[in-house]
């Protein structure tokens, strides 16, 4: 079979493990494969390469993707599905592995129900696809936030300052919860459960009037106060798949912080800190044991799945059921890391 591969969305570190194994498996297996290159972008544009070993030797560290990617929707497209269908016809492409988040999948899941061979892996640092425990991509960029959060305690504490670590995560906090966690922080703010600005100013005085003059504030991109009506964002565009640009949340709570409380307060954001860089040993074997899984669902023509990881194991799911609904930090979780808050 000619078999192609693409990353669409965000980058994120483990991406290059999956596009590995899904090469060197499918070489070793008698097949041919072609990486298109930036996302569905490339589906339309016939943008693509022959992957062969040479092509994917020594970029099991690295991160990012080597095929790069795009935030390119079919749909936005007039006739998108059908120059996909016609770019997949003219490569000789026998089946598709899509390796994406909500949006990504979407658009192969509606390339399935036209009659297309499509497979789906599934990438998204912010772990918010509900198909999954956990996805690619997450593991690295908590232990980034974690790193960060050991670092700004030593800053904080030599100038008695607070500080509010803003990092990605638009409707779920996973990020912002496991690291918080990790790091030790003492407030975490996530998209699932509103806030009262006054409730966290009001123990942060308590706190520093305890004699610890310092305190680290996680807060995730989509968290807000109950008494605001949106979302803090950079600016009003949208992209093809209708999602904003998220981003201020940090400097807009620092700024009232400050106010309420009199404490020197700082913001800081990760931003794309938080998806560069080598991934983590777990990133890198899980990316290749999901390149090797998505393959195998290929050979056994089980097409419109996604490859899900269960605990330790690999199973596969309906692309239906993988985008249909959002993973969200449920309250045992978030109880946990409420205990530690002053």
């Amino acid at each position: 079979m000619r078999i192609a591969v693409l990353t669409g969305g965000g980058d994120c570190p483990g991406l290059n493990a999956i596009i590995r194994a899904v090469t060197i498996k499918g070489v070793k297996d008698g097949h041919e494969i072609i990486g298109i290159r930036r996302g569905w972008m490339g589906m339309l544009e016939k943008d693509h390469v022959v992957l062969d070993r040479d092509a994917v030797s020594g970029i099991v560290h690295k991160g990012g993707t080597v095929l790069q990617s795009s935030r390119t929707n079919p749909v936005k497209v007039p006739d998108g599905f059908e120059i996909v269908k016609d770019t997949m016809e003219s490569l000789g492409i026998d089946a598709l592995i899509a390796i994406g988040g909500d949006d990504t999948l979407g658009a192969a899941r509606r390339l399935f129900e036209m009659g297309l061979k499509v497979v789906g892996v599934p990438k998204t640092i912010d772990r918010d696809l509900s198909a999954t425990d956990t996805t690619i991509g997450f593991d690295t960029s908590i232990n980034i936030v974690m790193d960060a959060i050991d670092r700004l305690h030593t800053t904080a504490a030599s100038h008695g300052r607070v500080l509010v670590l803003e990092v990605m995560g638009r409707h779920s906090g996973f990020i912002a919860v496991m690291a918080g966690m990790a790091g030790g922080a003492d407030y975490i703010l996530i998209p699932e459960k509103p806030f009262i600005i006054e409730d966290i100013c009001e123990s942060l005085k308590r706190r520093h009037a305890s004699g610890r003059d310092f305190s680290i504030v996680v807060a995730a991109e989509g968290a807000k106060p109950e008494d605001w009506d949106d979302l803090v964002t950079l600016d009003s565009e949208r992209d093809q798949f209708g999602n904003v640009r998220l981003g201020g949340i940090g400097d807009r709570l620092a700024k009232e912080i400050e106010k309420r409380t009199g404490f020197e307060t700082r913001a800081v954001n990760l931003g794309h800190v938080q998806r560069g860089g080598s991934p983590t040993a777990y990133d890198r074997t899980i990316g290749l044991r999901l390149g090797a899984k998505a393959l195998s669902l290929v050979e056994e023509g089980q097409f419109g799945k996604m490859v899900s990881i269960k605990g330790d194991a690999l199973t596969a799911v309906d692309l239906q059921e993988a985008v249909g609904k959002r993973r969200y930090v449920d309250d045992e979780l978030y109880g946990v890391a409420q205990s530690f808050f002053d």
